[in-house]
């Protein structure tokens, strides 16, 4: 490594680091700066001016050079790669959403996010009919050369892997299978959930990836499962929820899908009589909180029933899904009538 690649590695790892700056900002400080040098002598004064808004955030130039070496020395040792915003590599579905991530630290070939990719999201306490689902969705997607994208928690994120991974194992051509990608909610170099360590390297060892937004070290906050799941729903052109009770995490990914004008559809799975019980709880115990005021009311607006009622359609399979993506949306005439299912939720 050269020292202008790894000081300019510093100045994108001070960057992102720099959490009350917006992607934007940041590229607007690389853009008007000549060197790593240059950031470290600003006060927090002078980067108000630089990005046209006051910030009143603690900013200590060398502390911040410091932990940016730190971060330099783990993701050399442990082969982990980086790509900035700007880069050609970075995915380019990714780019395009609101509120995309100025950096991305990944292990594995990032190269088949830029192809056809589904993302598959659920709850962690699945019904079996629902793992089921999500392993054969999983797999025949793969199998026609779809990569996935999840999570890599357990329950329904560990089974749109596993899915994924049967289809690679199965595959005579690995190159024409699918790939799948896991988004972490912490650092690159410490894989949660524990349990799913193997899974990872699995994901890895079959041309897949691991990525995430956050610097090497940085724990799993829970504020942070939801910012991952901004990117889960980014990377794909489709969302496909097979099961998920309201507020979930799984539907915070739909909702920011929607957000980003992309697809979203759920598993008929999803509208099962066990699924669906648990949804009525749920959906109680969110309107009891919030008439405490203890929960936001959008939770409660992020509900399967409420999404179907606005036209995501229900489909059975990944035949189905494809199907549904080849017809207009007004035209759509997916396997599992929508209309047919509502009726089970009065």
């Amino acid at each position: 490594m050269t020292e202008k690649d790894r000081d300019y590695k510093l100045l994108c790892l001070v960057l992102s680091r720099m959490t009350f700056l917006t992607t934007f900002e940041k590229l607007n400080l690389i853009k008007k700066l000549d060197s790593l040098n240059n950031l470290m002598v600003l006060s927090i004064e002078e980067i108000s001016t630089i990005i046209g808004r006051k910030s009143r955030a603690r900013w200590d130039g060398k502390l911040f050079l410091n932990q940016a070496r730190q971060d330099l020395y783990i993701i050399t040792k442990f082969q982990i790669s980086m790509v900035l915003y700007t880069d050609k590599e970075y995915p380019a579905l990714l780019r395009e959403i609101s509120d995309p991530p100025f950096l991305l630290f990944y292990r594995g070939n990032i190269d088949f996010l830029s192809k056809f990719c589904i993302s598959v999201v659920g709850t962690r306490r699945m019904t079996s009919d629902a793992a089921r689902s999500c392993v054969e969705f999983a797999h025949s997607a793969c199998l026609d050369g779809t990569n996935i994208i999840s999570g890599l928690a357990f329950g329904i994120d560990r089974k749109a892997h596993e899915g994924a991974l049967k289809a690679f194992d199965e595959s005579s051509d690995k190159n024409i299978a699918g790939k799948t990608a896991a988004v972490l909610p912490g650092a690159i170099d410490n894989i949660i959930p524990e349990g799913n360590r193997k899974l990872a390297q699995r994901i890895l060892e079959s041309g897949g990836c691991l990525i995430s937004e956050y610097a090497p070290g940085e724990e799993a906050m829970p504020y942070r499962f939801v910012q991952r799941n901004r990117i889960i729903a980014g990377l794909s052109s489709t969302t496909v929820v097979i099961q998920a009770p309201p507020g979930s995490g799984a539907m915070h990914t739909a909702d920011f899908a929607l957000g980003y004008n992309r697809e979203v559809m759920f598993h008929k799975a999803a509208f099962s009589e066990s699924s669906m019980k648990i949804s009525s709880i749920v959906r109680r115990q969110l309107s009891l909180q919030a008439d405490k005021g203890s929960t936001e009311e959008k939770k409660l607006r992020m509900d399967p029933k409420l999404f179907v009622q606005d036209g995501a359609p229900i489909i059975e399979n990944y035949a189905d899904c494809l199907r549904c993506l080849s017809e207009a949306p007004e035209k759509r005439n997916c396997t599992q009538a929508n209309t047919n299912l509502l009726t089970l939720f009065d």
